[in-house]
Formats: structure tokens, C-alpha cells, sequence
């Protein structure tokens, strides 16, 4: 069980298993396994990234624990985030999305990863859409002891969301392209005491 202190102060928490984690990922176990498994690591594919890019803009507002619990509907909603077959969605598929009680039903959300699917395969003619968000990635990257001292927005996300924005990409706004970062491995953000600080292998585990 999490120790209260440190859940109040923002830093590590120690688990039973005797791994320090953040508190947002040291409770809820589906939150524990997609932290301890795949959460900051290094996604360098169109279809990783697309799909990253359209789950953060539908968490926009929300708990990302309310995303991942319905990763699996999203993706079978979404013919598993491929960009030549979300593009071609029309009307009726609109009407079905619109009507899927399993994943978030906003149609603004699901016309932008319809548009966003169109613009990735845009992408590729300048080398796609895995090469173009990790260029931005930064020459450093946060090393945070509590949450309290993890950014949400950045020069880099700040800039990659308006380059996005002018290739035609929506609800790509900095906060949520600083989530994405995050959680491509782009930038590491794991806390330093954090069993995962380091894990992604594009960055050190400090400076």
C-alpha cells in the first residue's frame, strides 16, 4: 500500500512489489501495468504514433485511465488505428462511431482522427509521420524528483503542435503533444526515483 506521504507530496511511492512508481501510476493496477510496461517507451512507427496521437486528442478533457480502458473498443472501432482505413471512413461510418457506446462518443474528436488520418498519409511524402514528431525531440529532458516539478507544456511540444496544426493535424494542442512526448519515450519525465527513470534507452537515467 502507498504511503501517504509521499502520495501527498507527489514523489515516489513504493509499491509491495518494493518498485517505486509516481502516484498517478500506483493504485489503479491497469494504470500500474501500462506504466510499468509501456508508458514513456520508444514508439517510432506511423501506425504506434497514429494511434498514440488519436487516443491522446480523445483524452483531451479526460482521465487518460478512462482512454485505456477503452483502448480495445477504440481500436476496434478505429480498424486498429490504420491510417489508409481511417481516412477513408465516410458518413456511415461517422453514424456508427457516433453510436458506440465503448469508446467516446464526441463527434469533433472523431472528425479530427478521420481528418488526422488523411494528413498522416500526407506525411509520407516528406517522410512520414514517426520521422516528423521525433524531430522534434529536444536536446534535454525534465528530470523531476515530484510531480510538481513535471512541465505540461514545452518549446518543443509547443512547436511540434503548431507544425502538426499546419500540416492539416487537429486537437494537437501543446499539453496534448507533451502527453505524447511523454509517453513515446520523446522526452522522459519518469520521476528520478521512479524504477523506470532511464528505461526507454533514449535517454540516461540523469544528467
Amino acid at each position: 500500500m502507498a504511503e501517504t506521504a509521499e502520495a501527498e507530496t507527489g514523489s515516489v511511492v513504493t509499491g509491495e512489489d518494493g518498485l517505486a512508481r509516481p502516484p498517478w501510476a500506483a493504485v489503479d493496477p491497469l494504470l500500474q501495468r501500462y506504466y510499468d510496461t509501456e508508458w514513456g517507451m520508444p514508439v517510432r512507427d506511423e501506425r504506434g504514433l497514429f494511434e498514440r496521437l488519436a487516443l491522446e486528442g480523445f483524452q483531451s478533457g479526460l482521465s487518460w485511465l478512462t482512454i485505456l480502458r477503452r483502448r480495445e473498443a477504440f481500436r476496434a472501432a478505429f480498424c486498429n488505428f490504420e491510417p489508409d482505413t481511417v481516412a477513408a471512413f465516410t458518413q456511415n461510418d461517422i453514424e456508427r462511431l457516433l453510436a458506440d457506446s465503448a469508446i467516446i462518443r464526441n463527434r469533433a474528436k472523431i472528425l479530427a482522427t478521420i481528418g488526422n488520418a488523411a494528413a498522416t498519409i500526407a506525411l509520407r511524402a516528406e517522410g512520414g509521420l514517426a520521422d516528423f514528431i521525433w524531430s522534434f525531440k529536444p536536446p534535454t529532458t525534465p528530470e523531476p524528483r515530484t510531480i510538481a516539478e513535471i512541465p505540461t507544456t514545452s518549446d518543443a511540444s509547443i512547436a511540434l503542435s503548431k507544425a502538426l496544426r499546419k500540416k492539416g493535424f487537429a486537437f494537437v494542442g501543446p499539453t496534448t503533444m507533451h502527453a505524447l512526448m511523454e509517453a513515446t519515450g520523446i522526452i522522459d519525465t519518469h520521476l528520478l526515483d521512479s524504477h523506470r527513470r532511464g528505461s526507454s534507452g533514449v535517454w540516461p537515467r540523469s544528467s
